[in-house]
């Protein structure tokens, strides 16, 4: 796949996630999109940024970037990309039955 077409699913993909209900998603597929979404859209955390006052929500979302900060960009929204998909998937398939 080229950037372009990468970019290009990317960017629809998140026209897609801004659709859904946040309270439709498990945590842990709201944690893994965040990771995913950060490191396509700014890459490795920077962990000297990292805010110390603690906030258990925010700490999550840390953890959930730094287990991620070895991907690439690319491949970061890759996989946004498929669990976008296969969120919407699911819900189609449900909606059939």
């Amino acid at each position: 796949m080229s950037n372009k077409d990468l970019e290009t699913k990317f960017q629809e993909a998140l026209l897609v996630a801004q659709e859904m209900s946040q309270s439709s998603l498990p945590q842990d597929v709201q944690l893994r999109l965040y990771a995913y979404y950060k490191q396509a859209t700014f890459g490795t955390l920077d962990t000297a940024q990292v805010n110390n006052t603690f906030h258990l929500r925010d700490a999550f979302k840390t953890n959930a970037w730094m287990q991620i900060s070895h991907i690439s960009a690319d491949d970061a929204k890759l996989y946004y990309i498929e669990i976008i998909n296969s969120l919407v998937k699911n819900n189609d398939s449900n909606e059939n039955e």
